[in-house]
């Protein structure tokens, strides 16, 4: 199953990505709960929760004390993730991202369904 379709079974964005890497082998289920206090911009509407749970998923391959990576790798690819999704959005703010959509509407959960997958993208694209 891909992060899109655990969003459309109701996963929430931030869950959705980390959902799909840990049905992928890249991380362990306990990092799916982590991942739900993302959701909506963490509850304020700031940072998109697919671009969170996507930068949570880095941060676990690549971060301090992995042996695959160190605190250096991990920024490095946490701010190419973030230039790549730029390119598309211009934006990485849950708010500014929605603005315009009523949070509870079928046209929001679309819309949202293309950040899921996008965000999907780059995070295989840098691992």
């Amino acid at each position: 199953m891909s992060a899109t379709e655990y969003f459309a079974q109701g996963y929430s964005c931030s869950e959705s990505i980390v959902k799909d890497a840990v049905d992928k082998g890249l991380v362990p289920s306990e990092l799916l709960s982590c991942a739900t206090s993302f959701s909506g911009g963490m509850g304020s509407g700031c940072l998109c929760g697919a671009i969170a749970g996507s930068q949570l998923v880095l941060g676990y391959l690549y971060g301090r004390e992995n042996k695959q990576g160190n605190e250096v790798k991990a920024r490095e690819k946490a701010r190419k993730f973030i230039e790549e999704f730029k390119k598309t959005h211009k934006a990485t703010c849950c708010r500014v991202l929605t603005a315009g959509f009523d949070m509870a509407s079928k046209e929001r959960k679309e819309h949202c369904k293309t950040m899921v997958e996008d965000c999907s993208k780059i995070l295989y694209e840098l691992i």
